[in-house]
């Protein structure tokens, strides 16, 4: 199987290439050359996609069984792609988000839930500070994919919550430091409230196997409701960072009267009854029937840790995480 990757150097798209290499996929990488994967020879096309000019000349006329697109901006980039693509490729592969679901979304919503509406051919992307469009730029890149490649040659994957290495959101990162530095720590609401999420090595090896069997459809990918807790994932942040770190669970009206965001300023936490909680609760039973796995969230957090030690943090994301001082005021409190 011949497969191109757009992006491939970061996070998703990274672990995605790491998987089709090593399950023997012949691997084509398309970006702008600015970021190498250590360790990984994989051949690499430079262009800035966002110039059409310059990504059709990087592809020339090669043609590939499968691509894979991870894009989180503006929409129309994503169908100058498809347009490219759609007579050379078989199949296109889109990491969207079940943030695509129109609010307010509905506890375990499946992948017939009604969606946000969006334009395929819109400039607008994100914003560096505004993430709130998040939902209509990825709704309108699949929309741009099913225009050009039609529903039978289209596999759109839905993740929530995607933790593990090479992680540059910066949440689960910014709980194993803050952990680190030890003392008292604030721990949001309730230890038994669930965690619905994504080990990003079970997306990418789940990706390349659908892209192996020509899997078409809309799949929810993520674990199942539950597969651990906010305080089963700190513990194990505990146990395997070390050091004097004390969790001190606050009740989330205390945490919230204090001006607190929950899956910013403390990320990954989202109480029970906000806003938000739909998206950590969705069906995935499309997805675990299609071979889907999810490993145990202490393999997640150490080898997301094992990554920090040896390439470092990313850069720091802004809005994420718990400033000290408001931290201390709540568990002085």
């Amino acid at each position: 199987m011949r497969l191109l990757v757009l992006g491939g150097t970061h996070f998703v798209g990274r672990a995605i290439v790491e998987a089709a290499v090593a399950a023997g996929v012949d691997v084509t990488m398309l970006n702008r050359g600015r970021t190498t994967v250590p360790g990984l020879q994989v051949r690499t096309l430079v262009a800035d996609r966002t110039d059409p000019d310059a990504l059709g000349a990087a592809l020339g006329d090669e043609t590939w069984d499968v691509v894979v697109d991870t894009w989180s901006d503006a929409p129309r980039v994503v169908a100058d792609a498809c347009e490219l693509l759609a007579g050379r490729a078989a199949r296109f592969i889109y990491i969207s988000t079940v943030s695509v679901y129109a609010a307010p979304i509905p506890m375990n919503a499946d992948e017939h839930a009604r969606v946000v509406e969006a334009d395929p051919d819109s400039p607008a992307g994100l914003s560096a500070d505004d993430f709130s469009s998040y939902p209509v730029v990825k709704r309108g890149a699949e929309l741009a994919v099913l225009r050009a490649f039609g529903k039978d040659r289209t596999l759109l994957a839905r993740p929530g919550l995607i933790l593990g290495p090479y992680e540059n959101i910066c949440r689960l990162p910014w709980w194993l430091r803050r952990i680190e530095r030890g003392g008292r720590v604030l721990a949001p609401g309730n230890p038994a409230t669930p965690v619905q999420y994504i080990d990003v090595r079970d997306l990418a090896h789940w990706v390349i196997s659908a892209a192996q069997r020509d899997l078409a459809g809309v799949f929810n990918v993520v674990s199942r409701q539950g597969h651990t807790t906010m305080g089963e994932l700190l513990d194990t942040i505990v146990e395997v960072v070390g050091g004097d770190a004390e969790l001190v669970w606050v009740p989330p009206d205390a945490v919230l009267a204090a001006g607190i965001e929950p899956w910013s300023e403390l990320p990954i936490w989202v109480p029970e009854g906000h806003p938000d909680e739909a998206e950590g609760n969705v069906d995935v039973s499309a997805a675990f029937a299609a071979d889907l796995t999810a490993r145990p969230i202490r393999e997640t957090v150490a080898d997301t840790w094992a990554w920090l030690q040896a390439e470092g943090d990313p850069p720091p994301r802004p809005g994420i995480g718990l400033d000290a001082a408001k931290e201390r005021a709540v568990l002085d409190a």
